[in-house]
């Protein structure tokens, strides 16, 4: 699989451990320590790590625009609303990602979920 996942503290437990069964590699931010960060540092953690950073804290989604903006690289963003997260279809697309996708086709873009 060549895209790793980092996964923000509001992510639940169940899609980590889904996608761990199925051989994503994913960390969490409890696992590295990082709860409480805030989030411009977490999407630099992630990069340091060449990991695609998934959320459904929405102001992940404010920090990648105004890098956007202001054309300042970031590691990719995926997100998805806490009203659509579907424990099985998010595990599903996350692991399709995972397989098809490179690091690089994150670069710079946000990724909205489900596909």
């Amino acid at each position: 699989m060549s895209v790793a996942f980092y996964m923000d503290e509001n992510i639940p437990r169940a899609v980590t451990n889904g996608l761990r069964l199925r051989g994503v590699d994913v960390l969490t931010a409890q696992e590295d320590r990082r709860e409480g960060t805030p989030d411009p540092i977490l999407l630099d953690r992630a990069a340091e790590l060449n990991r695609v950073i998934f959320t459904q804290d929405e102001d992940f989604l404010a920090e990648a625009k105004r890098r956007q903006e202001k054309g300042i690289n970031f590691i990719g963003v995926i997100y998805i609303h806490h009203h659509r997260l579907i424990f099985g279809d998010c595990i599903n697309d996350l692991e399709i990602i995972a397989q098809v996708s490179e690091l690089e086709d994150f670069a710079n873009r946000v990724q909205y979920l489900p596909l």
